[in-house]
């Protein structure tokens, strides 16, 4: 990676509120049970040091197919829980935490790449801080790989968009565990627009998020 310019670097990424894989929706089959979203219940907080966004961004066009990946920590949130299942919560990133994990072995690059990716070609960290995603509805699947389809509002630089997430969701013994499918959003719906000229290579537009939460019992 030491050879590849700086520019280089920049224009293969694309923000992933995150995944290690580039995983698309897939479909579910059986019967559902839908519950809308409310707030009430049994709340779970979001256990910050322990729940994390990954992020995969990669570029098209260049025969070079590099991508970069990396994570982003949670602030703060809670998930509401009613007999046994939840049926709501809201998770906030904290996009200063935002970090590359690829250049770990080039701290230089590292840091040159997160810093464009906090400015105002991205993610303007300064202006917006946070993230989020609020749940509005949870869909209960009978079966399929994944046992519940979550729907909502992400947003992202003060832009929400309606964004659904399949995901396995767990509730035992005091705590909840959700770990979305791997899955691609379009960050220009978000105003991340950022983009080289086409002979430095083009950016893709989609960005691949998972969310990997685990929330505590509030005693």
């Amino acid at each position: 990676m030491k050879n590849i310019t700086i520019a280089s670097l920049i224009s293969i990424f694309v923000f992933g509120f995150l995944a290690i894989s580039c995983g698309k929706d897939k479909p579910f089959i059986g019967e559902s049970a839908e519950t809308v979203a409310a707030k009430g219940g049994t709340i779970f907080e979001v256990d910050t040091l322990n729940s994390r966004i990954e992020w995969k961004g990669y570029k098209i066009f260049k025969s070079d197919n590099f991508s970069h990946f990396g994570t982003i920590k949670f602030e703060s949130g809670d998930v509401s829980v009613q007999n046994g299942e939840i049926v709501g919560g809201k998770f906030v990133a904290d996009m200063g935490t935002l970090e590359n994990v690829d250049l770990k072995g080039d701290l230089e690059q590292k840091a040159k790449l997160e810093s464009h990716l906090k400015s105002a070609d991205f993610f303007a960290v300064e202006k917006f801080p946070t993230a989020s995603y609020e749940i509005t509805k949870v869909t209960h699947n009978e079966s399929g790989d994944y046992n519940t389809t979550l729907e909502g509002n992400l947003t992202i630089k003060g832009i929400s968009k309606p964004t659904k997430f399949n995901a396995n969701v767990s509730v035992k013994d005091g705590e909840v565990s959700i770990a979305t499918e791997p899955t691609d959003v379009k960050r220009e719906d978000f105003s991340v627009r950022f983009q080289l000229p086409v002979a430095n290579g083009v950016i893709k537009d989609e960005v691949n998020l998972q969310i990997l939460i685990k929330a505590l019992e509030k005693k």
